[in-house]
């Protein structure tokens, strides 16, 4: 069975001043900046930022031979990364022990969750030709509302004018596999710049289910649009969009005869499903303007944004599906004062969002409903020496379903002269329910809760870093206390329509702590660059689940509440990237080594009551090379888990083996 999933790029006008200026930078010099971290649209160095940011620029993307992103994310210290099976499947992103539903993803400046599901689907995005990553950890809820209690993810595909030139790839290899991608950038007289880009993935896959023959693949499609006209030093217009359209085979889930045993009970596994499948289709686009006044010190920024997205799947038990639609305007006004010694930097920002969502399955409500917010931003930032720098935030959201919430964050960060640095933030995050969890219908299975709460968290952190050798070494940790209050998750109620208990989501009371450390260290020493970073999350989750053995009678046993380490967050996370790249040959080759470390996650038995099951840690060793023939031609190749494990990231869905791949790039 093949997945599909198809991604084209809209054209709209986005003047954005969150990642239109941004230039390609090494990831390991100090002027490294990020505009994430700020509404001003300002690009800040990273020594002047109190939140934790990892910065992946475009070069350390090709060293990787980045083909998905999810995967490069996992290099990223405080990310988990869980993939359901095949390449092209659905891939959920967790940041610091926060569910997938409360990271906020933008891609080139736009709002990317699906507003049904209220998560961005990474399987779907395919890495650009020339890109740059940001995440950001940590509460950023002041600045970006719902949704950013772990982070915030950008993913900024570069513009003509900070890579300019033509580039043709193409690839193949393991598992019926072809990739290709084209980029075309440039600047067209003084005033005018475009980059247009398209990735293609598409593999025959292999057999995901347990002891299942059917080979699961994935066609994966995308392509991008930026232009930006710039008729006057303070003016500038952006034009970027994106349009994804997924087609996707599954495996369905039943009780089998190679259903695993799990504390006496026969759980759901993945099976050969011939014609189960899934289509997700997205448009994307925003327009906006950027203009500055008193030689920029007065600079404002509007927005206009759309995402809009329907995914269909067809199955054993016929089709279904949802469409969401979200509408987003913003506007920031940031005024900058001060002297060259102490800088500072004031910002006020609304926006406005309306999310449009419906069920389109045939058993189900179809009718449309209506999320809509305000939100209204006040911060302020004041740098002094450029050693100094102190940030204050703050946001009032109304909701038109909820009760109003109020966010904050306060930042710290101090380089000393010998290159130590010390850094430190505490905030507040909430995550609205998402439209499954309020009207959500699944028959005989699941129903939505309209009375639910939004999840709220507040946390801190705090942090040192030692730049070595002129900047080209840096190493550092960072201890993060985090806690959650709210909480959604399922249990069971009475159905008297039925007769029977169906799953229903509910604000869990009390609270929930998770903290954890981040390691990280980076090098740049002659020929080489070294790139490593660990993680460990104490995530302590109460759960509803089947606590013993199944009942010899096998009457229905309700779930009881069951305390352990949250699923799919694996205390230890790490990984290490060695590129060498001799200046004296046209050569680059790349050793990545990725640890996950053991995990819990869900089974269900033939109830849907829950249990937990671990899944085994696993060490993944990945390499590549590049070799550039002349000026123009790169013949490039990896092996991907060059071991050969076996491993689950998702319960009963068989991770790829051991895959090669080569290719060629053309540019000029």
């Amino acid at each position: 069975m093949k997945t599909s999933y198809v991604s084209l790029l809209a054209i709209v006008i986005a003047g954005q001043a969150h990642a239109e200026d941004m230039a390609a930078v090494d990831a390991a010099a100090g002027d490294d900046v990020v505009v994430t971290a700020s509404r001003s649209g300002d690009a800040i160095p990273l020594d002047l930022i109190g939140s934790s940011v990892t910065v992946i620029d475009d070069r350390e993307m090709q060293d990787r031979q980045t083909r998905i992103v999810a995967d490069v994310l996992r290099d990223v210290p405080g990310v988990a990364v869980n993939r359901n099976g095949a390449i092209g499947g659905l891939i959920d992103i967790r940041i610091r022990g926060a569910e997938a539903n409360q990271t906020l993803v933008f891609i080139d400046g736009i709002k990317a969750e699906n507003p049904y599901s209220g998560t961005y689907d990474f399987g779907t995005l395919l890495n650009d030709e020339a890109s740059r990553i940001e995440v950001l950890r940590g509460q950023q809820s002041s600045l970006y509302g719902s949704d950013a209690i772990g982070g915030v993810i950008t993913y900024t595909t570069l513009s003509g004018r900070e890579k300019p030139g033509y580039s043709l790839r193409a690839e193949g290899g393991s598992m019926g596999t072809f990739s290709g991608g084209a980029r075309a950038g440039g600047v067209v007289g003084d005033q005018f710049d475009y980059a247009l880009t398209t990735s293609y993935y598409q593999t025959d896959g292999y057999p995901v289910a347990p002891g299942g023959k059917l080979d699961v693949g994935s066609d994966n499609l995308g392509a991008s649009a930026k232009l930006n006209w710039t008729p006057a030093a303070n003016f500038k217009l952006t034009a970027v969009g994106r349009y994804s359209l997924t087609h996707a085979d599954l495996n369905d889930q039943q009780i089998a005869p190679t259903s695993p045993i799990v504390q006496g009970y026969p759980v759901i596994t993945a099976i050969d499903t011939p014609g189960d499948t899934a289509r997700n289709r997205g448009w994307y686009g925003l327009v906006g303007a950027t203009w500055s006044l008193f030689d920029d010190a007065w600079t404002n920024a509007a927005t206009a944004a759309i995402t809009d997205n329907r995914r269909d799947f067809d199955g054993p038990y016929g089709p279904s599906g949802d469409v969401g639609r979200r509408y987003r305007a913003t506007f920031d006004s940031t005024v900058r004062f001060g002297s060259d010694h102490v800088k500072n930097r004031f910002t006020l920002a609304m926006d406005y969002e309306r999310q449009e969502f419906r069920n389109t399955t045939a058993y189900a409500d179809q009718s449309t409903h209506v999320l809509e917010t305000r939100g209204y931003v006040a911060s302020y930032d004041v740098t002094v020496d450029d050693r100094l720098a102190l940030g204050a935030s703050a946001r009032i959201d109304d909701y038109n379903r909820f009760r109003d919430a109020a966010t904050y964050r306060a930042t710290a960060s101090y380089l000393l002269p010998g290159g130590t640095r010390f850094h430190a933030a505490y905030g507040t995050g909430i995550k609205a329910p998402t439209p499954g969890e309020l009207f959500g219908y699944t028959s005989g299975l699941y129903i939505g809760n309209p009375a639910l709460r939004p999840e709220q968290s507040k946390g801190w952190e705090a942090g040192v870093e030692q730049s070595l050798l002129d900047r080209s070494v840096t190493i550092g940790a960072t201890y993060f206390n985090n806690i959650f209050t709210d909480q959604i998750d399922t249990t069971y109620v009475y159905d008297s329509g039925s007769g029977t208990y169906i799953q229903q989501s509910y604000n869990q009371s009390g609270r929930t702590r998770q903290e954890g450390v981040e390691v990280y260290a980076s090098a740049r020493v002659s020929d080489f660059r070294l790139d490593a970073s660990y993680t460990y999350l104490n995530a302590p989750q109460t759960i509803d689940a089947l606590a013993g053995p199944a009942p010899g009678d096998g009457s229905f046993q309700f779930p009881v509440p069951i305390t352990g380490q949250a699923v799919r967050r694996p205390k230890d996370v790490a990984s290490f990237n060695a590129t060498y790249a001799p200046k004296s040959l046209p050569l680059t080759a790349t050793l990545t080594v990725r640890y996950n470390g053991r995990q819990r996650d869900y089974a269900f038995n033939s109830d849907y009551s829950r249990l937990l099951v671990d899944l085994k840690a696993y060490t993944l060793v990945n390499f590549n090379a590049s070799y550039d023939i002349g000026a123009h031609v790169q013949v490039f190749g990896r092996v991907e888990n060059l071991l050969d494990r076996k491993y689950q990231e998702v319960f009963t869905y068989n991770a790829p083996g051991r895959a090669a791949y080569g290719g060629v790039r053309v540019t000029f």
